[in-house]
C-alpha cells in the first residue's frame, strides 16, 4: 500500500484503487484549487488545496468505516466516494459555485456526467466499482451517504481542523479521532453514540467560529464578490463555454480575467479590493432585502449606481442567505434515545442567535466613491443611515 505524508493526519495509506484515482488528471487538477479560494487573501498561509483536502476526508472514511465495521465492495465504494467528493468543484470552489449552477442546472457534488467523460469512470470500472454508486454517494445518498455528505459527515470534520491548521486560528481544532470512533447507526441514521453531547457540540462551535472569522470574513466576501461578477463577465464577453469555465484552475481563471476583464481581474489577482459603503445587520435590511435573489442583486446593482453616478461596474450588492445550522440536525444517543442536537444541547440556541446577529448584508465599491455609493444603496433599498460603514 501506498503512504503520503499528510500535514494534518500524518501518514494517509492508499488502497490500490485510491493510488489509481490519484493519478488521474481530474484529482491531480485539485492540487491547483485552492481549498479556501479567496480566504487566502486575508490569511496568507491558508494556500493548502482540495487535493490535500480530499487524502484527509478519505483517511477519516476509511478510519469511520475501520470503527464502523464497514468492509469490502461498500467500503470501496465510500473510499472512492470520499476520495472524489471534490472533483466536480469550479476554479476557487465555492466562490464561482452559483455562476456553474445557474448556467448548468448542477452543483459541484452532482459528479455523474463528470465520471463518466473522464478516465475516472474508467478507473472504478477497472477495480469493479460503480461509477453511478460513487456518485450517489458523493451526494450523500443512502445510508453510507452519510459519511460522505452529511451532518456528520467526514468532509466537515477533515476541512474545519486542516483550514484552522492552515489559517493559524485554534476556532476550528475537533477531536476528530472521537468523532469517527463514536460513529454508529441506528434504523439507517448516522448518529453519535451514547456520552458524546459534548462532542457534538465542539462541532457545531467550531463551525461557529470559523464561519465568523475565517469563512465570511468581509474581505474574502469581498473578493468572492468581485470574483463572481468577473467570472460572469469572462463567460458573456468570450466563447468560452460553462463546460471547459469550470474544468479551469485557479490560475487559470486567474490569467482568463487579468486579461478578458480586466476592471476587474488585475484588482483581484493584486489583492486591489472593494471596500465597504454599507454593512448591515439582519435587523437592519428590509425583509425584502434580505429575500433578493441574483436577478434582485444585479438590478440593485445598476440602481446604485446610476444614482450615484458610478460605473455599472463599480457596485457590489452582497446579501448573503439567511443563517442555518445544518449542524444542529446532527443526531447523537441520550439516555438511549436518539435525538437531534438541538433538542439535546442547550448550546445550540446561543449558537444560533450568535449566528443570526453575525449575518451583514454588503455593498461594495472603490474607495474612492464610498460616499456617493453608500448614500445611494441607503435610498434604493430603503437602509436606515446608520447603517454606512
Amino acid at each position: 500500500m501506498t503512504a503520503i505524508k499528510d500535514s494534518v493526519h500524518d501518514y494517509v495509506t492508499l488502497c490500490p484503487v485510491a493510488t489509481a484515482l490519484l493519478d488521474t488528471d481530474a484529482v491531480q487538477r485539485l492540487r491547483h484549487i485552492k481549498q479556501l479560494s479567496t480566504v487566502r487573501l486575508v490569511y496568507p498561509s491558508a494556500s493548502h488545496t482540495r487535493f490535500e483536502h480530499s487524502l484527509g476526508v478519505y483517511h477519516l472514511a476509511s478510519r469511520a468505516l475501520s470503527f464502523l465495521g464497514i468492509e469490502g465492495d461498500r467500503a470501496r465504494h465510500v473510499r472512492a466516494a470520499a476520495l472524489l467528493h471534490d472533483v466536480g468543484h469550479g476554479p476557487y470552489g465555492h466562490q464561482t459555485e452559483e455562476v456553474i449552477r445557474r448556467r448548468t442546472g448542477r452543483d459541484h457534488d452532482e459528479l455523474g456526467d463528470l465520471l463518466e467523460a473522464t478516465e475516472l469512470a474508467t478507473v472504478l470500472r477497472d477495480y469493479d466499482l460503480s461509477p453511478t454508486r460513487v456518485a450517489r454517494l458523493v451526494r450523500g445518498e443512502g445510508e453510507l451517504g452519510q459519511l460522505v455528505s452529511g451532518e456528520l459527515d467526514v468532509d466537515r470534520m477533515d476541512y474545519l481542523v486542516r483550514d484552522a491548521h492552515h489559517t493559524g486560528v485554534p476556532y476550528g481544532s475537533i477531536d476528530h479521532e472521537r468523532l469517527v470512533r463514536e460513529l454508529e447507526y441506528a434504523d439507517g441514521e448516522l448518529v453519535l453514540a451514547e456520552g458524546n453531547v459534548a462532542t457534538a457540540e465542539s462541532l457545531l462551535l467550531a463551525r461557529a467560529l470559523m464561519d465568523s472569522t475565517v469563512y465570511r470574513h468581509h474581505v474574502s466576501r469581498i473578493a468572492g464578490g468581485m470574483l463572481e461578477r468577473a467570472s460572469e463577465r469572462l463567460l458573456e464577453r468570450t466563447d468560452r463555454d460553462v463546460e471547459s469555465f469550470r474544468r479551469m484552475a485557479d490560475h487559470d481563471l486567474l490569467v482568463a480575467l487579468r486579461e478578458d476583464v480586466p476592471e476587474l481581474g488585475r484588482r483581484i489577482e493584486y489583492r486591489d479590493l472593494f471596500k465597504r459603503a454599507v454593512w448591515a445587520g439582519l435587523d437592519e435590511v428590509p425583509a425584502a432585502v434580505v429575500e433578493m435573489d441574483h436577478a434582485d442583486e444585479r438590478a440593485a446593482e445598476a440602481d446604485i449606481a446610476e444614482r450615484a453616478g458610478v460605473d455599472e461596474h463599480a457596485v457590489v450588492v452582497d446579501v448573503p442567505p439567511r443563517p442555518r445550522f445544518k449542524e444542529a440536525g446532527s443526531r447523537v444517543v441520550v439516555d438511549g434515545v436518539v435525538q437531534r442536537l438541538e433538542d439535546a444541547s442547550n448550546l445550540v440556541s446561543g449558537l444560533r442567535a450568535a449566528r443570526r446577529g453575525g449575518w451583514r448584508m454588503g455593498v461594495y465599491a472603490p474607495e474612492a466613491e464610498l460616499p456617493e455609493v453608500a448614500a445611494a444603496t441607503v435610498e434604493v433599498l430603503g437602509l436606515p443611515e446608520g447603517v454606512v460603514a
